[in-house]
């Protein structure tokens, strides 16, 4: 909604009355007598899909954000007119449409007010390009809150905020800069413990504004293209989110290999140098799982090359880097460089796959190369061709991961930093210009590298991450948050960052540890490790301008802590897995934020700092310098403190001690959190043990282990393992119940579970209802014993 500043245009056209209307299936359509037409489609009970169209007609419906292979349905559709309005009821919520004005209103069940137009939908006349400039305006109750909108450097509650939506390459951005580099142009609302989304569906440049303009109003716009968004009733916020995840798309499981640790600076060459790296994590026993090839890997920046002078061998190179442990990721941008000896440069020409100015010249633009041309990667030839180039990388020379960088895409030289707005794109046979198709380009080139990826890596899992993405882009790649900056302040943002995307829909989301512009202190690059490790993906990356940034570049505290950290996220690999097998099967962001966790608790609504790594491990990243602890909040339930394995009550702000190889870690009371040994890479040892920390609880807790075999896709044929956990603590008994699913058998055949918090004296152990023996599960006064794994009931009975 636009009015009263620079931006207003005082000929806003409105919807007129409604004179008729037909319901065909999930749709109803309203038609009013100035043309509009407004399409109101159920795809669930709590998932309504708002299409308006001024022409009188709806263009082609096509959308690169929804997941089609998703089936939707309702149980109770009912359409009811009134005197003044028509009202839908499904069995969740009743929708209201003003028949004077085609303005809505939602309610649930209970006749509460969950969402309301405020002017509504209306628009105006694009005279400078056509179209239309779409716009929605929302009245918005005192004490609501907002969160979302993906990949933004500000609060964590957007109330006071306006954003806009254009993919940039922003270099060295700063707190509240805006735009950035991802375009996920969906938000939750929050009021009186009920929550909603929506997800404007539009790839032009989008604007929200959450009350900054007006103070009870939130409203959203689109410089071109339809008023085309979901509404999403919760009311948890668990059941908004989970369901616009499933509505725009969840990926595949990544190899384990690709949660581990990953290192990358801008960058590694000659091999020598990649070889001293990788012989270094190694000599000083720092888990690591993958090293990255930046752009110097190639001959003068061409795509799917290489230097001679530097990789002389690269499939040499590659293979004795994976008999060490390392995967290689190489990086792939968009810019094709023109050079007619240059065989993909040639065959996109004879083909015609660049991009074109509306006037007929191939878009022309500076980038690392020099002059380049740029695929339409919204042409499904282009990225059918796009994928077939990857077999030399992948297939015969043995690389693991592609890394797409400058897909926003970004160009050099020019004030807008991007395309000229006249190029044209097929838009898979909707062609467009430019303004529609910027937001998606690096999303469709993320698409072209991960199926080519894929293609041959088979029967391995691929692995891609992207710098641009829309949303829906999780279906195919990861991401990580951009050129940030060695400052406290871009520790602080890249915590939130993360958590913002994990709560929309991309999940698999990591920052560049320790800032990728300037050079970080032995402190910040610590701090950041430890906030690092427990983000999904993992990655220490920086600009070769400004120094070395492995952890053995800062001093030996700093590479003990590397070492400590580091090596607790592999400890954790079974618990982040089993994080990932619930996003990818639930909708479940594997980061939640407090607010996220308890939405009642009025005191998680502005929390920015602590978060919820999967479902039980309490963390709070150290966000200051020379800090001997913090205070944060302890969300309402009981937790042990990680270190200490003191016990708190929740529901409180604390003050908690920290040394400075320590941050703030909590653990759910009654979980159970399972733990491979420490490996120097995926897959380097064969254990016959996985350890089991049993947290005590007095009362019920849940917990799961996830497990298959790290890598291909047999797990999608039911051969993996997924354990069900179920602790019940009593005064003077606890018992462990074990339920499995899946046909995979894993390596080790034995539990070593910790008792933590136990409040009693063991007396008793019973397997199975028979009463065993100390000594043969290896009981102790240390409060631990090991089993076997094929236990289904497990009672430890005290005094």
């Amino acid at each position: 909604m636009i009015t009263n500043t620079s931006l207003e245009y005082k000929g806003d056209l409105y919807p007129s009355k409604i004179v008729s209307y037909e319901h065909e299936g999930d749709s109803i359509f309203f038609h009013t007598d100035n043309k509009v037409i407004l399409k109101v489609t159920i795809l669930r009970d709590s998932l309504i899909r708002f299409r308006f169209t001024t022409k009188g007609y709806f263009s082609n419906d096509f959308s690169y954000a929804i997941d089609k292979t998703q089936l939707h349905g309702y149980n109770f559709l009912e359409l009811t007119e009134e005197e003044t309005y028509f009202q839908i009821r499904t069995s969740k919520v009743k929708c209201k449409i003003q028949k004077a004005d085609l303005r809505l209103s939602i309610y649930d069940l209970n006749d509460f007010l969950i969402l309301e137009d405020e002017l509504g939908f209306h628009w105006e006349e694009s005279y400078e390009y056509g179209g239309n400039i779409v716009k929605m305006s929302k009245s918005s109750k005192d004490g609501e809150c907002f969160y979302g909108l993906g990949d933004k450097a500000t609060q964590m509650n957007l109330k006071g905020k306006r954003l806009e939506n254009f993919a940039t390459d922003q270099y060295a951005f700063q707190k509240e800069q805006d735009p950035l580099y991802k375009v996920v142009p969906f938000y939750i609302g929050l009021n009186n413990k009920q929550s909603y989304g929506i997800f404007f569906d539009n790839t032009f440049r989008t604007f929200f504004d959450f009350c900054q303009e007006r103070r009870n109003v939130s409203s959203f716009w689109a410089e071109g293209g339809e008023m085309n968004y979901y509404f999403i009733y919760g009311p948890q916020m668990q059941d908004v989110v989970t369901t616009y995840t499933d509505l725009t798309g969840k990926p595949e499981l990544p190899p384990l290999w690709v949660l581990g640790y990953h290192q990358c600076k801008w960058s590694y060459y000659p091999e020598s140098k990649v070889k001293e790296i990788t012989s270094k994590f190694r000599e000083l026993k720092i888990p690591c799982d993958a090293i990255y090839l930046d752009i110097d890997y190639m001959e003068g920046f061409r795509c799917f090359t290489w230097s001679k002078e530097y990789f002389p061998d690269p499939k040499r190179m590659i293979a004795e880097l994976a008999e060490d442990g390392f995967k290689t990721v190489v990086i792939i941008d968009p810019g094709i460089k023109i050079d007619k000896e240059y065989s993909v440069y040639q065959e996109a020409l004879e083909k015609d796959y660049f991009c074109k100015r509306a006037d007929g010249p191939y878009m022309k633009g500076k980038v690392w190369p020099g002059e380049c041309n740029f695929p339409d990667y919204t042409n499904p030839a282009v990225r059918e061709w796009w994928a077939g180039l990857f077999k030399e990388l992948i297939s015969d020379f043995g690389v693991k991961g592609v890394w797409n960088d400058m897909n926003e895409p970004a160009v050099m030289e020019v004030p807008n930093k991007t395309f000229p707005m006249d190029v044209r794109h097929s838009y898979d046979g909707n062609p467009c210009s430019h303004r529609k198709a910027h937001n998606i380009y690096g999303t469709q080139m993320a698409r072209a590298t991960y199926h080519g990826v894929k293609r041959f890596a088979y029967p391995k899992r691929p692995f891609v991450i992207t710098r641009s993405a829309y949303s829906g882009a999780q279906r195919y790649t990861s991401s990580w948050t951009g050129d940030n900056v060695a400052t406290w302040e871009h520790l602080w943002i890249a915590n939130i960052q993360v958590q913002r995307m994990s709560i929309s829909g991309m999940g698999f989301t990591g920052s560049d540890i320790g800032g990728f512009a300037e050079q970080p202190t032995g402190e910040l690059y610590a701090r950041w490790i430890q906030l690092g490790v427990f983000h999904p993906f993992c990655r220490t990356h920086s600009s070769g301008d400004h120094g070395n940034q492995e952890p053995w570049a800062f001093d030996e505290e700093v590479i003990n802590i590397t070492r400590k950290f580091v090596s607790l996220r592999y400890q954790l690999l079974p618990y982040l897995y089993t994080m990932f097998w619930q996003y990818i099967e639930e909708g479940i962001p594997m980061l939640k934020p407090l607010v996220y966790y308890d939405q009642e608790d009025t005191q998680t609504h502005y929390r920015n700092d602590e978060f919820i790594f999967g479902n039980q491990i309490l963390v709070c990243p150290i966000l200051e310098p020379n800090a001997v602890g913090r205070r944060m909040y302890i969300p309402r339930g009981e937790w042990y403190n990680y270190w200490t394995n003191e016990f708190s009550n929740g529901g409180r702000e604390v003050w908690v001690d920290t040394k400075f190889d320590e941050i703030p870690i909590f653990v759910k009371a009654g979980a159970i959190i399972p733990k491979y040994p420490v490996q120097q890479y995926v897959g380097e040892l064969e254990f016959d043990e996985l350890t089991l920390d049993l947290y005590f609880k007095n009362g019920k807790e849940k917990s799961f282990v996830y497990e298959d075999s790290q890598d291909g896709y047999d797990y999608k044929k039911g051969r993996y393992s997924f354990l069900s956990l179920t602790a019940i603590g009593k005064e003077k008994e606890l018992i462990v119940q074990l339920h499995k699913e899946g046909k995979f058998e894993t390596n080790y055949s034995k539990y070593k579970i910790n008792l933590i918090g136990l409040p009693f004296k063991v007396t008793e152990i019973e397997i199975d209802n028979e009463k065993v023996a100390f000594d043969e599960v290896s009981f102790s006064e240390s409060h631990f014993l090991i089993v076997n794994k094929e236990f289904s009931e497990l009672h430890i009975i005290g005094e």
